[in-house]
């Protein structure tokens, strides 16, 4: 993979190459809410913990890397209140509050912090977006472990246990993924769109 940095206006992210306007932020902003809701379906058990391996972690860092902060936020927000309002687009198909909604909660505040890095060209090459991806899953971890000690009556050791450590793989390989996908995309932009 090329650490190569892909040159491109301080301050934008990959959503502010399209022309802007209202209807494609209001379009990004429910695209992305969309896209968690569909990568949270992608859900595997784990043996003893409450809370599954999904695709929606990697669909809200994608989200806010991509649409920067403001419309990261918004597109998680979006995401969460369908889902207390009982569409079933959570893990596994279920929609309220459970043990595993602080995960949800660390999403919003990851996708802020991760759409803040990008607009300073932290997705841009290989590196800096693991760094990136890294932030992020941290942030969601130090939100979703604690409220599910506190939802599940945990301990803290047994909240580790049940909802960080299954997961560090798996993360793993979603920055994996995200150091592919996000410095490609800025490298498939022509010069002359900037």
């Amino acid at each position: 993979m090329s650490t190569a940095v892909v040159p491109a206006r301080t301050g934008q992210v990959l959503a502010d190459l399209i022309p802007a306007s209202r209807v494609r932020d209001v379009a990004l902003v429910l695209g992305g809410a969309a896209l968690t809701g569909l990568a949270a379906q992608i859900a595997v058990p784990v043996p003893g913990s409450p809370v599954p391996v999904t695709g929606q972690t990697f669909a809200a860092l994608l989200v806010g890397t991509a649409l920067g902060a403001r419309r990261g936020v918004a597109s998680l927000a979006v995401y969460a209140v369908a889902g207390l309002a009982g569409l079933p687009w959570f893990a596994q198909g279920t929609s309220g509050f459970s043990v595993s909604f602080g995960y949800i909660l660390g999403m919003i505040l990851a996708s802020a912090a991760v759409g803040a890095l990008a607009r300073r060209g932290a997705d841009r090459n290989v590196w800096r977006t693991a760094g990136t991806m890294l932030v992020g899953e941290a942030i969601i971890y130090a939100v979703g472990v604690p409220y599910l000690a506190y939802a599940a009556g945990l301990s803290a050791s047994a909240a580790i246990a049940a909802g960080l450590t299954p997961f560090l793989l798996g993360d793993a390989l979603k920055a994996a993924l995200a150091m592919g996908v996000l410095p490609t995309a800025w490298r498939s932009c022509s010069a002359d769109e900037w």
